[in-house]
């Protein structure tokens, strides 16, 4: 019998599911059920002020190419400014980090974890929209807090506040 061989992954301009996640829209490209959960890659567009705060993962690496535009990158090792054609790894272990748009334009980056599995997180967390379509971020209630934190914990997140890397 043959070894059975995997057919290359192509996703078109228009295709992978699209969501809002906290203001931020984030396009799947490649999932965790379709690389045998080896990895994952998340197209994010991360409008000014956008972005996601204080967070750890300590089972998963992270890495950021900006496509376009310019981040902060924060952690407990220090801050980054990763402009265009900047690449940030984000290793196992679970270093507390985070990034924001301070710019006012869009910035654009392409995320790859291993293993899979945030991109799961996102489409729970995230509401469906079409590419380039951007939602304000969700007011955030006591009861939406709950939610989002029981979910960021089913995924191996931990959040920490605002002001953590500060």
């Amino acid at each position: 019998m043959e070894d059975q061989k995997q057919p290359p992954i192509a996703v078109g301009t228009q295709e992978g599911k699209t969501v809002s996640v906290a203001g931020n829209t984030y396009r799947i490209l490649a999932t965790g059920k379709q690389t045998g959960n080896a990895f994952a890659t998340i197209d994010m567009m991360v409008p000014p002020g956008g972005g996601p705060g204080p967070h750890a993962h300590p089972d998963i690496q992270e890495t950021f190419y900006v496509v376009d535009g310019e981040v902060e990158v924060k952690s407990e090792a220090g801050t980054y400014i990763a402009k265009k054609g900047s690449y940030i790894v984000i290793p196992k272990g679970g270093i507390v980090h985070a990034f924001k748009n301070k710019t006012d334009q869009m910035a654009h980056l392409l995320c790859t974890v291993v293993p899979a599995g945030l991109e799961e997180m996102f489409m729970e967390l995230g509401q469906p929209v079409a590419v380039g379509e951007f939602l304000p971020p969700p007011p955030m209630y006591p009861e939406s807090m709950k939610k989002l934190i029981a979910v960021l914990e089913k995924y191996g997140q931990k959040a920490f506040p605002p002001d953590y890397l500060d």
